[in-house]
């Protein structure tokens, strides 16, 4: 559009603007007709392309040139450039370099008309000269739009950027959130699993056959409960409710430890994401005691506060052999977990009392 208006200004300007010929008078018109054509056509190129320092000059030149064509032809629309010239200076120039540049237009092209400079005066009033200052408002009005819009997108943009980071980070929570379930079932699982059948194989050379089938029933039983430790993840993943005492009841007999689950304080049932928390927790913490201290006692307390909700697990010293070492990676998704809602978790070994030499786990979670 820019061009086609800086275009139709020149034709305009050669159709109309007298005399021009190749000599005298005619060939001075020519020439100020040419380069007041390249100074408007000059608008069409690209802020970034030309220096600050370099478009107030070639302004300042144009606003000479154009007064130059004003004073000089007889007739035309030599005013056009002037016209022109001057608003792009409002669009292109911050206004406190645009204002004094479109004042000089006014007086220069105007001071040519009143004065009588050349005959161009007989056919303009100098006031048209001094009017040639007005458009530079209507660049600065162009060029506050124009910066406004700018912002517009580029605060759009912006925000696109921010949504797409916080989308990347959902997403690498979530998968932070699947890995610590999966850790949560598989790895505690086949771990329990292979306790079992490694007593199996043991117990195959003794000949103990009462064992045998207990340490069967046993990973049986374990597989029984894979299942629906698998199950809980996948409610967990979709966020359904999981009733918090009825599923850590059948957790902790699973594990198989009874009436080893107390309560203290005014039952309710916490909200979901509190409740999937605490049973992952009660979850880690009954697998690394049937790991690390298997044949010892267990004991789980929840106790409900007015604002928070605590679970307790402590399990005394183990009085068969350890199975092994964990991956390490249990600890820290029960941190994980905590820190997620805005709770804290103390662990570590017991000291004193009966369970002296067993290990304890105590998440309190606000709400």
């Amino acid at each position: 559009m820019q061009w086609a208006v800086s275009l139709g200004v020149v034709a305009v300007g050669i159709a109309t603007i007298r005399p021009m010929g190749f000599s005298g008078h005619g060939l001075a018109v020519v020439v100020l007709v040419a380069v007041n054509s390249l100074f408007l056509l000059g608008r069409n190129i690209p802020d970034d392309k030309v220096p600050a320092r370099v478009a107030v000059v070639w302004m300042s030149l144009g606003i000479v040139a154009a007064a130059c064509l004003i004073g000089t032809a007889r007739s035309g629309t030599g005013y056009l450039f002037a016209y022109f010239l001057v608003g792009h200076i409002g669009y292109r120039l911050p206004p406190a370099r645009a204002v004094p540049l479109a004042a000089l237009a006014g007086l220069l092209c105007g001071g040519v008309l009143y004065l009588r400079l050349g005959p161009g005066h007989e056919a303009l009033p100098w006031g048209l000269g001094l009017s040639i200052a007005l458009p530079v408002v209507v660049g600065i009005v162009s060029r506050s739009r124009q910066r406004a819009l700018e912002a517009v997108l580029a605060s759009a943009e912006s925000a696109e950027r921010a949504a797409r980071a916080e989308a990347r980070t959902a997403a690498l929570a979530e998968r932070s959130r699947i890995a610590r379930d999966v850790h949560d079932v598989l790895a505690h699982s086949l771990a329990g699993i292979n306790m079992q059948l490694e007593l199996v194989d043991a117990l195959l050379d003794t000949g103990d056959l009462a064992r045998v089938r207990e340490a069967n029933d046993r990973a049986h039983s374990l597989v029984k409960e894979s299942l629906k430790q698998a199950q809980w993840t996948v409610h967990a993943l979709r966020e359904d409710a999981l009733p918090l005492l009825e599923s850590l009841t059948a957790m902790i007999e699973s594990s198989g430890h009874r009436d080893a689950l107390t309560v203290a304080g005014t039952v309710r049932e916490p909200p979901a994401r509190t409740a999937q928390h605490l049973l992952r927790i009660a979850q880690e913490a009954l697998t690394n005691a049937a790991r690390h201290a298997p044949g010892g006692d267990v004991r789980v307390r929840v106790t409900f506060a007015a604002a928070s909700t605590t679970l307790g697990i402590r399990n005394g010293p183990a009085t068969r052999a350890p199975a092994g070492g964990g991956s390490g990676m249990g600890l820290i998704g029960m941190r994980e977990r905590i820190a997620m809602v805005g709770g804290t978790l103390a662990t570590g070994p017991i000291t004193e009392g009966p369970d002296r030499g067993g290990w304890q786990v105590e998440a309190v979670i606000p709400g």
